[in-house]
């Protein structure tokens, strides 16, 4: 058998709190080899991450501490390295591609500049040299326009092609071993294949090692030869994506497996890691089927039902268009049109989900739905009344019955405030609670009910995780009691077990409250379980609209089919 490229040997990390040594990775073995991926998969804080910046030594040494007993690369030891012998290592023998571009490109220096400068550091070659290296590295990773780029700030550029600079500045110097940590998480299905095809192709171009760290088994299955699941620091299972997949053995990895949307069958709920843990599903497969999935007949007279009502909802040609502004008198020489003709209706206790890649109006259509952003022509109805002709006091009242969960839950929550405080906050705008004592019973009351603790209401929201924070806007948003929720990629971010709960929690108060959902998304698995039905946008106008079911089984508009053949492959519940 061939000799690993990456040899670990009982890896063990401790971070310091407190004057503490808390171990996070608990003495993992891992092998990586030439030509081969390894997929590193596990929830948030499992220690993926922070086992491949062990490896590069990219951790505060002050406020961590790395032992292993071995970490070989290609033969040679290198944990006692010293930090100028690492830093030869790193880039040039081990590159790692990150999880968040934006953050990981200087905002302040040009594309083309900051991948030049890894070739420059690690090998004696002159400036137009490394150019025309990084131009030639921007077409291989399929960047459009290559000199454009070369000379773009990362601000300019989509979040796709921030992820394609971040690859190429990763292989300029033709490591031997590749970390891809999270590479695709936030990107559109389309652009995630795409970027999968290119770690693929590069892969078998120059024989590199990989290692992919992931949460989501789909996007393994499309990558992955050998798999290893992480839970708690410790690795849990270990062996080759067929055999992880197929016939995983330990209850988490079933529970991974089982608590994404699956987009074969309808679900009443989906199930959750944690009932694996406690023993609860023993049957499999077949033991979910049988207790979870809605039958045609229970599905045909939910439809049924709800579409024998007036809309909530209807929306008439609907545009919001943006001017763009040259010269110095600001003249307007063009529109930007983010929304484009749109006409919906949306009735009472329905969730309409609303697909298409980034950029496709999406997002701009549920804010000009509730005048977050303006309207430039159509016409906006909810329950009979014009919406696009409100001002004043009667916009406000309208926004008590219609309300928004933003994608990114640490940003739409000021850290200022405790989270009872955040909560309250438009209840008190509202003049829904006006005693400060019933005020405070109502909000535990709603944290209570999205899954959380009454005693969480004096803490700040960065003592949270990304999940919980998500249930606090949940329950922000239903503190005034809508009728109408826009939820905008609202579980995009979230681990897979944690998606699960969040998206249960949904349904949940969507039936004990009789609310509507808008449900914007760009994860189509997570479309179809939620999504009676399912409006497909495209540069900023509807393309096609039907039955969730139907539209999956049998798209109709060519954008709608390659939307669904982008989705990542693997095993379906």
């Amino acid at each position: 058998m061939a000799t690993p490229l990456l040899i670990i040997r009982s890896l063990r990390i401790a971070f310091r709190r407190d004057k503490q040594w808390n171990e996070a990775v608990h003495g993992i073995d891992l092998d990586v080899f030439a030509g081969k991926t390894l997929g590193l998969v596990g929830e948030s804080g499992s220690g993926k991450s922070v086992s491949s910046l062990a490896v590069m030594r990219l951790l505060n040494e002050k406020t961590s501490r790395i032992q292993a007993d071995s970490i070989q690369l290609e033969g040679e030891e290198i944990k006692d390295f010293t930090e100028s012998q690492m830093a030869e290592v790193r880039g040039k023998r081990i590159s790692m591609i990150f999880q968040e571009p934006m953050t990981s490109l200087n905002p302040v220096y040009k594309c083309g500049f900051q991948v030049a400068e890894m070739i420059l550091q690690h090998e004696e070659v002159s400036q137009a040299a490394a150019k025309e290296r990084v131009i030639n590295l921007f077409k291989q990773v399929m960047l459009p326009r290559p000199e454009t780029i070369y000379d773009s700030y990362p601000h300019e550029l989509s979040g796709g092609q921030k992820q394609r600079v971040m690859i190429a500045m990763a292989i300029a110097c033709n490591p031997k071993l590749l970390i891809a940590d999270e590479p695709t998480t936030a990107l559109d299905v389309t652009v995630q294949l795409e970027i999968l095809k290119l770690l693929r192709k590069l892969q078998a171009e120059t024989g590199m090692g990989m290692i992919f760290i992931t949460h989501d088994l789909g996007v393994v299955a499309e990558i992955a030869d050998d798999v290893a699941v992480m839970h708690n620091g410790e690795i849990l299972e270990r062996g080759s994506v067929k055999e992880i997949l197929n016939h995983p053995q330990h209850p988490y990895t079933q529970g991974l497996l089982a608590c994404r949307p699956p987009m074969d069958v309808r679900l009443k709920r989906l199930p959750i890691v944690k009932e694996f843990l406690d023993g609860e599903w023993k049957g499999g497969k077949e033991e979910i089927l049988r207790d979870l999935q809605i039958t045609e007949s229970e599905r045909k007279a939910h439809l049924e039902h709800l579409y024998s009502q007036k809309p909530l909802l209807k929306v008439e040609g609907l545009k919001t268009w943006y001017p763009l502004r040259k010269g110095i008198f600001s003249r307007v020489y063009g529109h930007v049109k983010a929304v484009d003709e749109v006409n919906l209706e949306v009735y009472e206790g329905e969730t309409l989900g609303l697909v298409g890649e980034s950029g496709c109006g999406k997002t701009t259509l549920g804010r000009s739905i509730l005048r977050l952003a303006e309207p430039t022509g159509g016409k906006v109805w909810f329950d009979g009344i014009e919406v696009t002709a409100l001002k004043g006091q009667a916009l406000r009242d309208f926004r008590k019955q219609a309300q928004i969960v933003f994608q990114d839950p640490y940003s739409s929550l000021n850290p200022r405030m405790t989270i009872g405080e955040a909560i309250a906050e438009p209840m008190r705008v509202h003049g829904i609670e006006k005693d400060s004592s019933q005020l405070r019973d109502a909000v535990c009351d709603l944290l209570e009910q999205v899954g959380l603790q009454a005693d969480h209401y004096n803490r700040y929201p960065h003592e949270f995780s990304g999940g919980q924070r998500q249930r606090i806007c949940i329950a922000r948003a239903l503190a005034v009691n809508p009728r109408l929720v826009i939820c905008d990629e609202s579980v995009s971010a979230l681990d897979v077990s944690v998606q699960a709960q969040v998206l249960n929690l949904l349904n949940r108060l969507k039936a004990e409250r009789h609310l509507t959902y808008i449900f914007i998304s760009h994860d189509l698995s997570v479309v179809r379980f939620m999504s009676d039905r399912v409006l497909v946008m495209y540069n900023g106008k509807p393309v096609e609209m039907n039955d969730a079911d139907e539209l999956f089984e049998h798209p109709q508009n060519d954008y709608t089919k390659k939307l669904i053949a982008a989705l990542p492959g693997g095993p379906k519940i």
